[in-house]
């Protein structure tokens, strides 16, 4: 245990998901590490190498849950959620630009002194996860990136357009919860409709106003343009991913997703021609729900190959 773990480190399954009846899915101790603005919540789980396991908008760590029960009896599983995320405290302050996610990710790596890291990304993940392994990539050795993106990009689906309108957008994001509610349904394509309990466990951290407050940041904080507070960071992510070339990547990819288009993998294969990819065909923006065991057999397989 670092000084920087609260002593609510050691504890078993978070209240909050052992009230929902959801502490099968999500069978794993709750840990908390101490930041500026609050308590970033994280699981580990297993022992071995370093997977790091970092989500998007609008999930949280219960999205890798499969994966780290197969996965953990061999490595070192570690699943974050950011802050105003998940299980995380959800402070209504100025907290949730790009390069504060950024920053809260690199304590947890420094805190928990990861080494040899393999990053396991998702949506806003591959930004966030980039940002850090950009930053000190001597200490991450492979990358997993899945419908994500770690570059500039003006293509946005009106659907998200839509939720970044000035005040209204907040009022249907925070007030109405139409972009995680909607998230539940529109983010799978094969395996539409979810389970309802797992319906549950997703929305279970986004069930106020006041914390639905990530949900509605990460929305506007897309950086379309040089003037927007986040787009130097987003430069800064791009302009490193030259520091990652000839390390280890896999790009699965699920090919019916309409955020994270095809588009977006092949900017990823452009940029390394050397990385594997892995592309699901009728899976949609939640693979990790559409093809749980698939995934987690291509990610092993990655991992024995580069091992």
């Amino acid at each position: 245990m670092t000084d920087s773990e609260t002593s609510l480190t050691e504890q078993d399954v978070h209240p909050a998901v052992s009230k929902a009846g959801l502490a099968e899915e999500y069978p794993f101790a709750s840990r908390f590490l101490q930041t500026e603005f609050g308590n970033v919540h994280y699981i580990d789980e297993g022992q071995g190498p370093v997977l790091l396991f970092v989500h998007g908008n609008p999930t949280w760590s219960f999205a890798w849950r499969n994966l780290i029960k197969q996965l953990s009896p061999e490595y070192r599983c570690i699943a974050v959620d950011h802050l105003g995320c998940g299980l995380s405290d959800k402070p209504q302050l100025r907290a949730y630009q790009l390069s504060q996610h950024v920053d809260r990710l690199q304590q947890l790596v420094e805190s928990l002194q990861l080494r040899n890291i393999t990053l396991i990304a998702h949506d806003w993940g591959g930004a966030i996860g980039c940002g850090v392994a950009g930053r000190t990539p001597d200490q991450f050795s492979r990358l997993v990136l899945m419908n994500t993106a770690a570059f500039r990009s003006k293509r946005i689906p009106l659907r998200i357009a839509v939720c970044r309108t000035p005040l209204l957008g907040s009022f249907g994001v925070r007030g109405l919860n139409l972009f995680a509610g909607a998230a539940v349904r529109m983010a799978v394509n094969e395996a539409h409709p979810l389970p309802e309990r797992i319906k549950k466990g997703y929305l279970l951290p986004y069930d106020t106003w006041t914390n639905r407050i990530a949900v509605d940041k990460f929305v506007k904080d897309i950086p379309l343009r040089p003037t927007h507070p986040s787009y130097r960071a987003l430069v800064e992510i791009e302009e490193n991913l030259e520091r990652l070339q000839g390390k280890p990547m896999l790009l699965p990819w699920g090919m019916k997703d309409w955020c994270f288009t095809p588009h977006f993998l092949r900017e990823f294969q452009k940029r390394f021609p050397s990385a594997q990819s892995v592309e699901f065909p009728m899976a949609g923006h939640y693979l990790f729900e559409e093809r749980p065991d698939d995934l987690t057999a291509a990610i092993r397989e990655f991992l024995d190959q580069n091992s």
